[in-house]
């Protein structure tokens, strides 16, 4: 059955400039919603097919990935991580991961797998001289859990901070479960993960869309690369300097970029969110006057609040400022957080 397009949206994933489209299928607004409700009132979890886990071993581990991402790795104990970039050297993005520390010398580096090859690659080439291993565990995959139910369907034990983690027993497999903003991730084997879900389905954590996690993602106002930031973005343009970036630690790739505007100046553009009476489109041009002012990230339509959208905009865009989608559909800007 064809749905009518107003109903559900389409998530483009771009690295750097050049988007293209991810298929999506459909989603009914009815059962959009009551996945929404899941979501917010209950539980629901869904497979992250598009995540990779890099392996860091050895005594050098932790001061290498020091040096190379922009967040505080030495200092996490075992059972703690971090979210961190990878930048260039002129301080622009890269790539966006976890970073998990499960032993003294051994880490985990969790990114999306449009950026996985990049990440190894960079790994590889900079840990020359150093007693560390580099491994993609591609046997490993992601299940995120969502929703106010998720300490209660692992078993009733309150979750950590975010990224805190830790070995849980689940449907009789060893699954590493990380703490995350919404509830909690689990990584494992594609057999444990399966067997996971089946139980967290029968305790009535059903399957939910992509489309229906995107709608509290951009609600949360929390960007993905590939969508809102790309090769072109630096960090304090995506709003993610204060999970990001940690402005005492030693010397990383692109840091004198990152401090210089941190210290010193402003970003040419800020993370925004759309609201609009009519359904945005991803991946069209958002105009103020005459002036293109950027481009739609993720687009939803939210059941709570209708039509929004992330983009990163040029700083002329004042969070009330209306602004014209695609040259015809109109939208205000609203400050994250707000």
């Amino acid at each position: 059955m064809d749905y009518p397009r107003s109903i559900f949206w389409h998530i483009k994933i771009s690295r750097g400039r050049r988007p293209y489209n991810r298929p999506v299928a459909p989603t009914p607004t009815v059962e959009l919603d009551a996945q929404y409700r899941l979501l917010r009132e209950e539980a629901g979890h869904l497979r992250r097919s598009g995540r990779v886990v890099i392996e860091v071993r050895g005594p050098d581990g932790a001061e290498f990935l020091q040096g190379q991402l922009t967040n505080e790795i030495e200092g996490l104990e075992p059972g703690r991580g971090c979210y961190a970039a990878l930048l260039d050297r002129k301080g622009k993005m890269r790539a966006d991961m976890r970073v998990l520390r499960l032993e003294a010398d051994l880490i985990w580096v969790e990114t999306a797998a449009a950026t996985a090859d990049e990440v190894e690659r960079h790994l590889e080439t900079y840990r020359i001289g150093r007693e560390v291993e580099i491994e993609r565990r591609d046997e490993l995959s992601v299940i995120s859990l969502i929703g106010p139910r998720s300490a209660e369907l692992l078993g009733g034990k309150p979750l950590g901070a975010e990224y805190s983690h830790g070995i849980e027993r689940i449907a009789e497999h060893d699954l590493r479960v990380v703490s995350s903003d919404g509830g909690a991730d689990l990584i494992g084997t594609a057999e444990a993960l399966a067997a996971a879900a089946d139980q967290l389905s029968a305790a009535g954590a059903e399957v939910v869309s992509e489309e229906a996690v995107a709608i509290v993602r951009v609600e949360a106002g929390r960007p993905a690369f590939g969508a809102e930031m790309g090769n072109d973005t630096l960090t304090a343009e995506a709003g993610i300097n204060d999970r990001a970036v940690n402005f005492k630690k030693g010397c990383y790739i692109g840091q004198e970029t990152v401090a210089r505007l941190h210290y010193k100046g402003k970003p040419n553009r800020h993370l925004r969110r759309l609201i609009s009476p009519t359904p945005l489109q991803t991946g069209v041009p958002v105009t103020l006057g005459e002036k293109q002012i950027g481009v739609v990230g993720t687009a939803v339509i939210s059941p709570a609040r209708g039509p929004l959208a992330l983009a990163i905009l040029r700083r002329e865009a004042e969070p009330g400022d209306e602004v014209l989608v695609d040259g015809t559909t109109a939208a205000r800007v609203e400050e994250i957080g707000a």
